[in-house]
Order: C-alpha cells, then sequence, then structure tokens
C-alpha cells in the first residue's frame, strides 16, 4: 500500500509526501523548509521521518526548501544530472546535499520503492515525471508540463493512482486581463502547463478497473478553480465508464488529508464495494 500527502501545490510551491511500509519520500521541496516542517507536523511526521527527496526540476517552487532541510538533516536528494548542476549552482550556499543521480527510463531501486523518472516537455533544463511503485501499488507523478507525449502516456498507463498538473482553465486564461499575451503564450505553450482539459483528455485516456484516485495539482490561483478543475476531471472519468475515482484538489496553503491506495485485486473489490454501501445512505 502507498500514501499520499500535498503539503502544499501551486506558483507559490510544491512538495508532497509518498509513504509506504519502510520508506517516506518528499517529491520536491518547493516551500521554505519552516512550512515543510510544519505541514508535515500537521499530517503527523517529522523531517527526521524523511528518507529522501525526488525533484522533477529545477524552478523555485519545487527546490526553494533544499537548502535548510540539508543543512540539518543527512539524506538524498535524486535528481537527473543537469537538474542537479544548476540547483548546486544556487540553491545551496552552507548545506551539503548528497545527491543521487537518476537516469531518465532507468529504473531503481530505494528500500522499498521501485522508482523510474521520465522526460516531459516544460520550460527546465531537465524536466521528469515519475513512476512510484511497490510490487503490487503504481503511482504515477506528473509535475510541470506543457503538453502530453506518448511516452508520458505510456508510463503513467496501469497507475493506481495519479497525482497529475491541471494548472489552468482555457477560458479563464483566455480572459485574464493581468497577463501579457507572451505569458499567456507560454503558459498554454508545449513547454508550459497542462490545462483542465488536456488534463481531463489524459486522465480519461489512462482510466482502467483499479485506477482509485486522481490528485489535482498546481491549480493557478486566478486561472482556475478547484471546483471547476475537479467537475472537468470527473465528468471525463464518466465518460470514460468509471464514475468511481476519487478525484481531489491540492491546496497552495495546507495539506490534503492522506491518500491512501492498494493495486490489489482485493483491495479495489473492497474499495468498490464501499462506493456501493455509501451509495446506499445518501
Amino acid at each position: 500500500m502507498l500514501s499520499l500527502t500535498v503539503l502544499g501545490s501551486g506558483s507559490s510551491g510544491n512538495c508532497a509526501v509518498l509513504r509506504s511500509a519502510d520508506t517516506v519520500m518528499l517529491v520536491d521541496a518547493g516551500l521554505s523548509g519552516r512550512q515543510i516542517a510544519l505541514r508535515l507536523e500537521r499530517v503527523g511526521l517529522k523531517i527526521e521521518d524523511i528518507h529522501g527527496i525526488l525533484l522533477t526540476h529545477e524552478h523555485s517552487d519545487h527546490t526553494q526548501g533544499l537548502e535548510m532541510i540539508c543543512r540539518k538533516h543527512d539524506m538524498p536528494i535524486f535528481a537527473t544530472a543537469l537538474t542537479q548542476e544548476v540547483v548546486a549552482q544556487g540553491a545551496f550556499t552552507k548545506a551539503k546535499p548528497r545527491w543521487r543521480l537518476m537516469q531518465t527510463g532507468t529504473p531503481f531501486e530505494f528500500q522499498d520503492l521501485r522508482i523510474e523518472c521520465f522526460p516531459v516537455p516544460h520550460d527546465a533544463v531537465d524536466p521528469v515525471g515519475f513512476v512510484i511503485a511497490t510490487p503490487r501499488t503504481r503511482l504515477g507523478v506528473l509535475s510541470d508540463v506543457g503538453s502530453v507525449t506518448h511516452l508520458i502516456r505510456d508510463r503513467l498507463r496501469g497507475s493506481h493512482a495519479l497525482f497529475v498538473e491541471a494548472n489552468y482553465d482555457s477560458p479563464l486564461l483566455e480572459s485574464d486581463t493581468k497577463r501579457p499575451w507572451a505569458t499567456k503564450q507560454r503558459i498554454s505553450g508545449r513547454h508550459g502547463h497542462l490545462s483542465n482539459e488536456q488534463t481531463a483528455a489524459l486522465v480519461q485516456e489512462l482510466a482502467h478497473e483499479s485506477l482509485r484516485h486522481v490528485i489535482l495539482g498546481h491549480l493557478s490561483d486566478d486561472c482556475n478553480d478547484p471546483d471547476t478543475a475537479k467537475k472537468k476531471i470527473s465528468s471525463a472519468l464518466c465518460e470514460a465508464g468509471f464514475p468511481s475515482v476519487s478525484v481531489h484538489c491540492a491546496a497552495r496553503h495546507e495539506p490534503t488529508p492522506w491518500i491512501q491506495f492498494d493495486g490489489s485485486l482485493q483491495a479495489v473489490r473492497d474499495a468498490a464495494a464501499d462506493e456501493r454501501t455509501m451509495e446506499l445512505f445518501v
């Protein structure tokens, strides 16, 4: 079984926590070190409980807490060579991080987890998504990404839970008066971010009978709305024939409740039975 909580997600900072039977890992560390510590306490953990950090890319809203964490705690930071090079140039003045380099497309073992990173299109030096798995459970992680490639679809296929960005709603971005045209083009471009519509199409294509949860992240404050995003992704899942998949929206300023998922057939059957039982009381 795997569990996930998102400590915060948005343009101001991104950090999630993955927990298995033997391992607790951060996926990105884009909140301040103090906020990461405070929010870990709110979900029942301490910094000392973290065994390692996975980095999707080098942007500060995914890395700003690294130096404070590494000053006080010795844990490996997993990154691609190019991401490590850029982060090491600017993020650390006093800390001496323990880097573990990843190669895209090459799975590696860390404690009881099997982890694979894969390339994604975004305006960073070497951005990646992740597939994180135990022998019977599979989590797909897709952070900042501007367009969905065949490789992304292939790697995320078969996931029991998806943590994927839904950055903006197209009509809201188009009508936004604060952003200049060039910024809107960058956001909606091939190396920018995913819209609700793009995320809905991806989730609809990836949906299968063992998919239990979709967690939406990196929602824009003013060009998206949690209810709008959730409704679009839920509608796409219903159209695909999977109305029982739970859709959650990660917030900027507070952690999500722990979301647990298990890929075993019995767990899927039990979850479906729970859904039917709940319907009797509605």
